[in-house]
């Protein structure tokens, strides 16, 4: 026995019926595809609906960043980058000057028991339009940097982010992103052992010149790219 009436047979919708909804639904879900996930997660436009509506800039931007990402990721593991000697008394570098390499690689990689040193520097870089650059700080877990960067002569993107020790392929982990931007400051605390530090790509049509001054708890400041 049947608490509620049943529908009728007629009342039912035909497989005809059904088939057309579907078809309907599908047609539905592949122009959103085209016109609105295309463009504002990967910049790819068929249509032109997504330039239109201001997303293609948005997915070339979100692409860009993931590259630039994923190549300083890789360019971090490489045992050629330049890294300057730990020192608790190191004064700030003057603009423009190169970071030299350390005198022995443990410089790079903090041990988790060892006490951060407490140093300042200041790194000026110079970027052409399109060119980037990365400055990543020796920290280990629980560290805290202080840091603030300025943009003279145009804006650019930037990705604050960190790489682990012995790092696995394809790992990544952020802080923060930003684009077109002329300047930032704040805390950064490291949430494990490792490199942690910003990449900026020059969106500018012109070179710009980029400072960064870092204070606190780290024993090492190097230029990867």
């Amino acid at each position: 026995m049947y608490n509620t009436d049943l529908p009728n047979r007629a009342d039912l919708p035909s497989t005809r019926q059904l088939l057309k909804s579907t078809v309907w639904a599908t047609i539905a879900a592949a122009a959103l595809l085209v016109t609105i996930v295309l463009p504002s997660e990967y910049g790819i436009d068929p249509t032109g609906a997504g330039r239109l509506l201001g997303l293609k800039s948005m997915g070339e931007i979100k692409q860009s960043l993931a590259k630039e990402a994923a190549r300083a990721s890789q360019t971090a593991a490489s045992p050629d980058t330049a890294i300057v000697p730990p020192s608790s008394a190191a004064p700030p570098s003057p603009p423009g000057t190169a970071l030299a390499k350390p005198d022995s690689p443990a410089a790079a990689s903090p041990a988790a028991g060892d006490a951060p040193a407490v140093r300042t520097d200041e790194v000026t870089l110079t970027l052409k339009p399109g060119e980037g650059a990365e400055i990543k700080l020796t920290m280990a877990k629980g560290a805290k940097v202080r840091y603030e960067w300025v943009v003279t002569g145009g804006l650019v993107n930037f990705d604050t982010h960190g790489d682990p020790v012995q790092a696995p392929k394809g790992f990544y982990h952020g802080y923060g992103k930003g684009k077109g931007a002329p300047q930032d400051k704040g805390d950064l605390v490291a949430a494990f052992d490792g490199a942690h530090g910003w990449f900026w790509r020059n969106r500018s049509d012109a070179t710009v010149t980029l400072t960064i001054k870092t204070g606190g708890e780290y024993s090492a400041i190097k230029r990867v790219t």
